[in-house]
């Protein structure tokens, strides 16, 4: 009888994992091809909405600048509401730096491309994932 659960159990166990695993396999490719110069890297950050400018994201890729542009992908992206943040960390001090005004001195985009004169919305930021895999294209 113990064996019995025991093999029940491990059962039960093996099947959700792999429907977890199912549930996980969407990938999202982000390409940025606007860059001004091959300094630095691009830190990108997929968020929900509870993460949206309030610290680090779900998910983070740093990439190098090659002629300009780059091309990276969120991989195993559970279905659901996201938004994604880009960064060209041009001097490398994993942050963004800004001018005695207080606007951004290093480039940055989001998902959507939307034309914001304040800080970032995640509403304006937002999208879909599917069941399907997804291309975006960020403009800095």
């Amino acid at each position: 009888m113990r064996t019995l659960a025991l093999t029940i159990a491990l059962i039960f166990s093996v099947t959700f994992s792999n429907a977890q695993d199912a549930e996980n396999t969407n990938h999202i490719t982000v390409t940025i091809n606007n860059i001004k110069n091959n300094n630095g890297h691009v830190v990108l950050s997929l968020h929900t909405a509870d993460t949206f400018m309030k610290g680090p994201g779900i998910k983070s890729i740093k990439s190098e600048v090659v002629n300009g542009e780059i091309k990276v992908t969120f991989e195993n992206v559970g279905a659901g509401t996201y938004a994604i943040m880009a960064l060209h960390d041009e001097n490398d001090n994993n942050r963004m730096d800004f001018s005695e005004n207080g606007m951004p001195k290093e480039s940055y985009g989001m998902s959507n491309n939307p034309m914001n004169f304040g800080p970032p919305e995640y509403q304006a930021a937002k999208f879909e994932l599917t069941k399907e895999d997804l291309e975006l294209n960020i403009l800095f």
